[in-house]
């Protein structure tokens, strides 16, 4: 393994921790740096290679959020008292984001091979991506302007299961399940930050769940050769998904959906002019 394939482990790493949590869909952004990167070198060059690699990087993302949000989850599961603010209305409940996770979990278990097979196209994530927009754009103009729900800890039910019946369409490559849980939220009234903070929360679990299954499925291409890549990747991914979250949040509630939606239409015309 020579420094060139770490240099690009690390690339890969970054571009997926930068973008699986913001609504700009990391699928997008993965398209453009597959072909260019992943595949070239003879034992990077097989496909299921590839996928388990893809899925180390998405576990490093995913732990970044465990860390930010390490306090909130240590409430959810019962295993102490966290120091996460209350609204004095209560703490979000571990059955709200069952909740929300129902609806694309079924879904999801339901036309996960027909996805899989028929869904993972150039052509269909741009679809995804733009129409993503569309909806982000959509979100942000026709939601209350003044949110009644400026934390999670107000979350009801009913907005829980709202968000997660909008969660079903980033099941279609490309839409963003960060896009599309987000404008979900702030439509039924949460203000940016309430819905991005839910966003994550709700990730964890689902990502995790596919992302294990997967790398047990893929576990005997952890061979020596391929492992200083896979590390590489994932602590790459870890912490640049640590800085783009924490800047994230701090950002949502100023600048709102609309400035990703345009970048999101930016990037298919990029992929479109590559690929077409």
């Amino acid at each position: 393994m020579d420094i060139i394939e770490i240099i690009k482990a690390i690339i890969l790493g970054m571009v997926e921790g930068l973008t699986e949590f913001a609504p700009v869909s990391s699928t997008g952004h993965m398209i453009i740096v597959d072909d260019l990167w992943l595949k070239s070198k003879e034992f990077l060059a097989s496909e299921y290679v590839a996928n388990t690699f893809k899925i180390v990087i998405q576990l490093g993302s995913i732990l970044a959020v465990v860390v930010v949000f390490r306090n909130r989850f240590i409430d959810l599961l019962g295993l102490g008292r966290g120091k996460t603010e209350s609204s004095g209305q209560g703490r979000l409940k571990l059955t709200q984001v069952i909740v929300g996770l129902i609806p694309a979990g079924i879904l999801g278990v339901l036309f996960d091979d027909y996805i899989d097979e028929n869904l993972f196209t150039i052509e269909t994530v741009l679809i995804g991506l733009l129409i993503g927009s569309i909806l982000m754009i959509f979100a942000d103009f026709f939601s209350p302007k003044e949110p009644s729900v400026t934390t999670v800890d107000q979350i009801t039910y009913r907005q829980a299961l709202t968000v997660g019946l909008v969660q079903c369409f980033s099941l279609w490559p490309g839409f963003s399940r960060s896009g599309a849980t987000m404008s979900g939220g702030v439509l039924t009234g949460m203000s940016h930050r309430t819905a991005a903070d839910f966003t994550f929360i709700m990730a964890v679990p689902i990502m995790a769940g596919a992302s294990g299954i997967s790398l047990l499925d893929n576990w005997k291409y952890f061979t020596m050769d391929a492992l200083p890549f896979f590390i590489a990747g994932f602590v790459s991914a870890f912490l640049f998904a640590l800085i783009s979250i924490k800047f994230f949040l701090k950002l949502i509630d100023k600048v709102k959906l609309v400035p990703f939606a345009i970048y999101r239409i930016l990037l298919v015309v990029v992929i479109y002019l590559i690929y077409f």
